[in-house]
């Protein structure tokens, strides 16, 4: 099966070597070289990290034989240029020390920019799920798409949508572990089962200080929520909970507050020497 294009995708908009466009549209005004101080970056670019090795290749690509694709721009409302696509290319251009690039300059509107953007990045299968995630969430609130609408976009099922979407819920801590590849989508989505964000936080370290497989996770939060499930509740304030969620989220790792008759104690846990010796520097023994 092949796999949908997302909206017009770019060959709409861009000319092609014959001096066409992919939709066979006259040509209006070419190419132009424009200054790369004058072009702004796209604010709806779902890609946050860039690959510097790769970056610096393209770059000396471009000293031996130039930029060979223009970059798709539109007029920005401070007379220069706001990129819509080409982001590796202008990138690599101003590392090579150009001053100007081939640019293609066309109406575009938000809504188009953000489909535009997601195709080039989606197509290229380079975004990790958060950067996915938060392009789905762009489309959804700014340019007004439904999931199924979305799905019908980029040729994936409504539930993937979904279920990608659903990763911004965690904690941003966690967000970063998965944008910095340390743990997978599928560990993330395991974790969203757990009730609290310092929980979530939590268990994501313990997860990755263990290399756990996803579905050695996924049996790790039954074990969890489980255990959750059978602890007496009798004279837990819902108090004790909220200290219990701001304790983890300040100190990384799960945290429980016992009360006794007379008094109580509050446990924390620790997965390994490295992570004992980050607490006690945290605590100020160290």
């Amino acid at each position: 099966m092949h796999r949908k294009v997302l909206g017009r995708g770019l060959d709409a908009l861009i000319p092609t070597a014959s001096g066409a466009t992919a939709m066979d549209e006259p040509r209006p005004s070419g190419s132009l070289e424009l200054d790369v101080d004058d072009i702004s970056p796209n604010p709806y670019q779902p890609r946050t990290v860039f690959d510097d090795e790769a970056i610096g290749e393209l770059a000396a690509s471009i000293k031996t034989s130039g930029v060979l694709q223009p970059i798709l721009v539109r007029r920005s409302a401070s007379d220069g240029y706001e990129l819509v696509a080409g982001e590796r290319r202008l990138r690599a251009a101003r590392l090579a020390g150009l001053l100007r690039i081939p640019a293609v300059v066309r109406d575009v509107t938000d809504r188009d920019m953000i489909e535009m953007s997601l195709v080039e990045n989606i197509q290229r299968e380079n975004l990790n799920p958060i950067e996915e995630a938060k392009a789905y969430l762009a489309l959804s609130t700014t340019a007004g798409l439904t999931h199924d609408q979305i799905s019908d976009r980029v040729g994936k099922q409504r539930v993937s949508i979904t279920n990608t979407l659903r990763l911004l819920t965690l904690p941003v801590e966690v967000q970063d572990m998965v944008s910095r590849e340390t743990l997978t989508a599928g560990h993330a989505r395991s974790l969203l089962s757990l009730e609290s964000s310092g929980e979530m936080l939590a268990a994501a370290r313990y997860i990755h200080t263990k290399g756990f497989s996803v579905r050695r996770t996924e049996a790790y939060i039954r074990r969890k929520l489980r255990r959750s499930s059978t602890r007496p509740s009798s004279g837990r304030s819902h108090e004790l909970g909220e200290w219990e969620t701001k304790l983890q989220q300040r100190f990384g790792t799960h945290v429980a507050i016992r009360r006794g008759r007379k008094g109580g104690k509050v446990e924390f846990e620790f997965y390994g020497d490295t992570d004992l010796e980050r607490l006690l520097e945290v605590w100020g023994v160290l």
